[in-house]
């Protein structure tokens, strides 16, 4: 059987996402049910794709020593919060909206839902860790050993993560995307 964790797997199994074989990537956007509602959940995901790249790079530029702490600590928290903010709303809203009526489309979608919704639950407990390992960073007062040590943990909890967060959208478009070029997107929108 195959390892559908979120940490270990590598995407999910035909058995799934059994309607991305019918519907590439590549010819997504050019299909004629492909709409608002397909391109708002593309662009969510590449936002927060690009938010969370963004905090890994200037968090790597500080523990490098090429971006000033003063100057990190200024961005670094109020771009932390609104990506874990824009994060946690995006799976509350897919939660409790509208993965029920992607499962109520067809019954051999309910385990894929199934399993993004454990993916949620997982990304919340890494979100979680690094919200702790940030604020265990920002409370540091010097420069020196204790703001390195808490800059590596909290660099260790968001490195976690994007990685979750990266494989789960990519696992996530596999499903809906399809499933809104063949359904429409009227019936889940």
């Amino acid at each position: 059987m195959t390892d559908l964790s979120l940490e270990t797997r590598a995407g999910l199994p035909d058995t799934l996402a059994f309607l991305r074989a019918s519907f590439p990537q590549a010819d997504w956007r050019k299909h004629p049910n492909f709409g608002e509602l397909s391109a708002f959940w593309l662009q969510v995901h590449d936002q927060l794709r690009g938010q969370g790249t963004a905090l890994n790079e200037a968090t790597s530029d500080y523990r490098k020593g090429d971006l000033d702490p003063v100057r990190f600590r200024q961005y670094f928290g109020p771009a932390l919060s609104h990506f874990l903010q824009h994060l946690n709303g995006h799976h509350q809203i897919e939660d409790r909206f509208y993965f029920p009526r992607f499962r109520a489309l067809d019954d051999r979608m309910v385990a894929g839902f199934k399993l993004l919704e454990r993916d949620h639950e997982m990304i919340h407990e890494a979100l979680l860790a690094t919200v702790e390992s940030a604020n265990s960073f920002l409370r540091t007062t010097e420069a020196g050993d204790e703001a390195r040590r808490t800059a590596e943990a909290y660099a260790a909890a968001a490195d976690r993560l994007l990685a979750l967060l990266t494989r789960h959208l990519a696992d996530e478009e596999d499903l809906i995307i399809p499933a809104m070029l063949h359904h429409g997107e009227q019936r889940v929108g």
